[in-house]
């Protein structure tokens, strides 16, 4: 097989795909898309795992509770276990497959591991309080400096024939256009899509002939639509959109900010994390 060097190559294929798996998983959804993008791509696979330890619990100066080392055997025991499982779900040679985990937080293992991936995907999940024990989504998203593909329950496919891009002009939907070229140019169609004010309607219709016409120079099909704000919330417009294009990918930019050690999301990327029943590719 011909060899492409240099940014062709880097952009249009991806080499590694990087999966995070929950230690109670059972259900093998993102661990299928991820190994289809992967099969797809003749990319290597990365599981990722990781359970925190408590800290001690103390009372007035007094240790009440703490994690025994029977505790921490049996979590090793577990997360190599699961690595276990996880390879057995693949199926995959042993040189395009590898799995690694750690006695330490989720979301900070996943943000450092990264960066020995090309994509991240990871199971979407109803937001909870407990981020210490489970994967924090955005402040993974935010902190990885990788595309992130989040994967809602029940899905265990991404076909990526049709695609919607949910365009703003900011430098996170030009790296998600970017980050999503390896999808994009095997897309049979891509819809690139601009909410805007009425006033901007002129404007915005010259940014997507620009967007559009480079992705047009990368082989990509694709057209553009401009439409207005209404009442309806700017995520709902673009689900509803892809039900009509028969898309079951979205990609937009990973908008968010910490605030006082906290990540937050702008309101679009929390809707569409939400409410979309499809597959979100999403770069920061």
């Amino acid at each position: 097989m011909k060899i492409i060097s240099g940014w062709w190559s880097r952009h249009m294929f991806l080499a590694n795909v990087m999966v995070y798996v929950d230690p109670q998983q059972q259900d093998e959804g993102q661990i299928r898309v991820a190994e289809g993008i992967a099969d797809k791509f003749h990319a290597s696979m990365i599981g990722v795992s990781a359970s925190a330890i408590d800290p001690p619990f103390v009372a007035e100066g007094v240790i009440i509770e703490q994690t025994t080392e029977d505790d921490i055997k049996r979590m090793r025991a577990d997360l190599a276990a699961k690595g276990e499982w996880f390879g057995k779900i693949t199926g995959r040679e042993r040189h395009k497959l590898e799995w690694r985990w750690a006695l330490e937080s989720p979301t900070a293992f996943l943000a450092e591991q990264a960066r020995a991936a090309d994509l991240v995907v990871f199971k979407r999940r109803k937001a909870q309080s407990d981020n210490f024990h489970y994967l924090d989504s955005a402040e993974a998203i935010l902190r990885m400096g990788r595309p992130t593909l989040s994967v809602p329950e029940g899905v265990t496919g991404l076909s990526a024939d049709r695609i919607v891009v949910g365009w703003k002009d900011t430098r996170e939907a030009r790296l998600a256009i970017r980050d999503a070229l390896p999808f994009l140019t095997r897309a049979s169609k891509v819809t690139v899509a601009e909410i805007c004010t009425s006033d901007e309607q002129d404007a915005a219709t010259r940014r997507l002939r620009d967007v559009a016409s480079y992705l047009e120079r990368h082989s990509v099909n694709c057209q553009f639509d401009v439409r207005v704000h209404t009442a309806e919330p700017d995520a709902g417009y673009l689900v509803r959109l892809a039900k009509s294009e028969g898309a079951d990918l979205i990609v937009t930019g990973g908008y968010g900010h910490s605030r006082l050690g906290e990540w937050m999301f702008g309101g679009m990327t929390r809707g569409l994390l939400q409410q979309a029943p499809i597959c979100l590719l999403m770069s920061h």
